[in-house]
């Protein structure tokens, strides 16, 4: 294999595939990238044999071939190569090492066989459809800080994606929780998506498609099977296993009946609470809202360090409601939030609280209460 190409081309390329490669590897080929050369493209792959990535780049192909390499090496150094070089990559003749050459510098990398590499076989999709790469983004983005790191749950340990219907109307909808606070986000559904199979897209695989879905521009095509699911955007090809598990029936957390409403402005809200928690313990950071009319007034109490409070004025006219919550959990909510107030509707102490965004009517958050 020789081949040519931009160090631009195949910096952009490798920082998609790569980070898909764990650092420590019980197998030695699943730390390598498949280079493969014909006609005038290069293609890598990486695995981590739940998910994998290809992408295809353009390159000027001397001779073509295929050979895989330290995924994470190969990465550092074209990282540190000159800005607009060109790399020149060869493998031997018996194809045990291959050399990175551009300007002076020259690396020898040694290689592992093509065959070695495992294939992530994809299966046939039941179902096709294509998504805008905002409307995608913006599925992933409001709901995924919700998804659970716990193991031993490990069903909620990713996004659930299905189709749900909303007053006579199809809609496409993510929901993530961890059981002390769920995220819900809608759009219309796109054609191809009636009647696909509810599925949980694991944790990795959404951060890794939350790195490439940044162009505006691009539509996303996504095919998916009760097992698997494959995101093609633009010359990146991402393929992942799913969840194996039932994701829980989170209508029944969302509360109907809360009657308390309080619309507070949102950044001074999230700035108040960011200042009273430096207060709390790490461990418990229970900021508490007691909310009257016009006005919420956050308290943090830590036996250690002493207390904090914080008045803010809000538009809040019911019964006067004293309530606790996490703080970091208010802080990732109103980071998600556009609108410039967030809208809370309050049952009681003891009752999971609903969070709108006003400015997104197809977000919603509930957060479950803490003791202060």
């Amino acid at each position: 294999m020789r081949v040519i190409l931009e160090r631009s081309n195949l910096l952009k390329s490798l920082n998609h595939v790569h980070r898909v490669v764990e650092r420590r590897n019980t197998i030695p080929i699943l730390s390598n990238v498949l280079l493969s050369a014909e006609g005038a493209s290069l293609e890598m792959k990486a695995t981590d044999l739940d998910l994998e990535v290809t992408e295809a780049t353009p390159a000027k192909v001397e001779r073509g071939g295929a050979t895989t390499v330290p995924a994470h090496l190969l990465y550092d150094i074209v990282r540190k190569l000159a800005d607009g070089a060109e790399v020149m990559l060869k493998t031997d003749e018996d194809g045990n090492a291959m050399t990175v050459t551009s300007g002076r510098s020259s690396f020898r990398l040694q290689c592992l066989p093509q065959s070695d590499f495992p294939e992530l076989s994809a299966g046939s999709f039941s179902h096709i459809f294509r998504l805008d790469s905002v409307a995608l983004k913006g599925l992933i983005e409001k709901t995924q800080f919700a998804i659970s790191t716990e193991e031993t749950r490990y069903y909620l340990n990713g996004i659930y994606l299905h189709t749900h219907e909303v007053g006579g109307k199809l809609k496409l909808r993510s929901v993530a929780t961890d059981g002390h606070r769920l995220a819900r986000a809608e759009i219309d559904a796109p054609a191809g998506s009636e009647g696909m199979p509810g599925i949980i897209i694991p944790r990795k695989t959404v951060s890794e498609l939350q790195k490439l879905v940044d162009d505006p521009d691009v539509a996303v095509t996504t095919e998916l099977s009760d097992t698997k699911i494959r995101f093609t955007i633009g010359s990146v090809v991402l393929t992942s296993k799913l969840i194996d598990g039932t994701f829980p029936d989170y209508q029944r957390v969302i509360p109907t009946g809360n009657d308390k409403r309080l619309i507070i402005d949102r950044q001074s809200f999230a700035a108040a609470v960011d200042r009273v928690s430096t207060i709390s313990s790490e461990r418990g950071r229970a900021v508490k809202l007691s909310i009257s009319e016009g006005q919420v007034t956050l308290a943090v109490n830590n036996p250690d360090s002493g207390s904090a409070t914080e008045e803010l004025a809000a538009d809040y006219s019911s019964d006067p409601i004293e309530i606790g919550f996490n703080a970091k959990y208010l802080l990732d909510v109103a980071a998600q939030l556009t609108g410039t107030e967030a809208k809370f509707m309050l049952a009681d102490a003891g009752s999971p609280t609903l969070i709108h965004d006003m400015a997104d009517e197809t977000a919603l958050y509930v957060l479950m209460p803490m003791r202060v």
